[in-house]
């Protein structure tokens, strides 16, 4: 194992943060695995996660198991792990701009077509060293002004030309679940398996450029760009939702770090045999489907149906409660679908988004994805 100090831009004199990342395996294979935990420093089952995978990729290492660079960024965020306000975490913003750590990637769209114009063959392969050749080359040429941006530089920088890139997250109270984009998803689906996934959403453009999109979004435009020319979907890259802020456990960790381990051996970056496939708990749908459930007034959040749970368009979902008054508002799914996440929180304001529903009918357009 290699450990490598990316340092960022200092933000006021004697401040300085560093990003480390864990490097395991042969790194002239010409092929490349990526995996960070905790992009939002305020969702810690990632960590754990990452903590396993590093004692199970020395392991491999030691074997000369792996056919690939693996790269583990074990803390994502070290701006926002550092950000403590009146004793709570605040991981999912940057304080100093308000801007969601997991969101505004530089898109390479065009810096890479100016790049490769010209230089594209019939040669699959070739073509797809070219590209992430131009990658690199477009994000050195970035020039950030700011710690925030230097973060997302230095992210970028190890993850654009991996062919696998795992984004571990996690929800407030939830099961489970991916999101992906839409051409990735014959790749994803033994990921989906091997993990469990409770719901795999699926999109091709969801809006502010999330990490995962970002990495993986601009190899189908170069598809659809060049068309007399073979390009590969060159990354598949999932945000790994990992159930909720508050399920960390050394067993779940095990089990999500081996599942990790199974899908990497299946794809072909671990030399032995991958573990069956297990049974698909669901099928994928489209982001666009996924309904999430507002309350329109404040009061006391009283859910009515549990995670896991198949709700059916216009079933109650739940109840919101003034105390003051005694007035109940019931809220109701518009949708059928899975309910695969929920707020941890139980007093909701006005507009507070409570649940999430993975419908097979797309309904929504424009951005998909919370800011939150």
């Amino acid at each position: 194992m290699q450990v490598r100090k990316h340092p960022l831009i200092s933000p006021a004199i004697g401040t300085a943060r560093e990003l480390v990342s864990l490097h395991f395996g042969p790194t002239d294979a010409g092929r490349k695995v990526y995996i960070q935990a905790a992009l939002h420093a305020d969702e810690p089952p990632g960590l754990l996660v990452a903590h396993r995978l590093r004692a199970l990729l020395s392991a491999l290492e030691d074997q000369k198991a792996l056919r690939a660079e693996v790269v583990l960024v074990p803390v994502a965020n070290p701006i926002g792990l550092g950000q403590w306000l009146d004793h709570s975490q605040i991981g999912r913003f940057e304080l100093n701009s308000a801007e969601n750590f997991n969101r505004h990637y530089p898109d390479l769209f065009q810096a890479v077509v100016e790049r490769v114009t010209g230089h594209l063959t019939s040669d699959e392969s070739a073509n797809a060293v070219l590209i992430r050749a131009a990658m690199r080359d477009a994000i050195a040429a970035l020039q950030p002004r700011t710690e925030l941006q230097s973060l997302r530089q230095v992210l970028y920088t190890l993850a654009a030309d991996a062919e696998i890139a795992l984004d571990l997250h996690c929800d407030s109270e939830a099961l489970m679940h991916l999101y992906a984009g839409s051409p990735l998803w014959p790749r994803v689906e033994p990921l989906a398996r091997y993990l469990g996934a409770a719901a795999t959403l699926l999109e091709t453009e969801s809006g502010d450029y999330p990490f995962d999109e970002a990495c993986s979004r601009t190899w189908w435009l170069l598809r659809e760009h060049f068309p007399s020319h073979p390009i590969p979907l060159g990354c598949v890259s999932v945000t790994v939702e990992l159930r909720g802020t508050a399920d960390v456990t050394r067993e779940l960790a095990e089990q999500d770090a081996t599942a990790i381990i199974a899908y990497l051996t299946q794809q072909g970056f671990i030399t032995g045999n991958a573990p069956a496939l297990p049974q698909l708990l669901h099928e994928a749908t489209p982001l666009a489907g996924s309904e999430a459930v507002e309350a329109p007034v404040s009061g006391v959040v009283d859910f009515r149906v549990s995670l896991g749970e198949v709700v059916k368009a216009g079933a109650t979902v739940a109840d919101i409660v003034n105390p003051i008054t005694g007035d109940t508002t019931t809220l109701r799914a518009t949708t059928t679908g899975v309910l695969y996440a929920r707020t941890s929180m139980r007093f909701a304001h006005a507009g507070m988004r409570l649940c999430k529903i993975a419908g097979k009918v797309p309904f929504r357009t424009g951005k998909l994805l919370s800011a939150k």
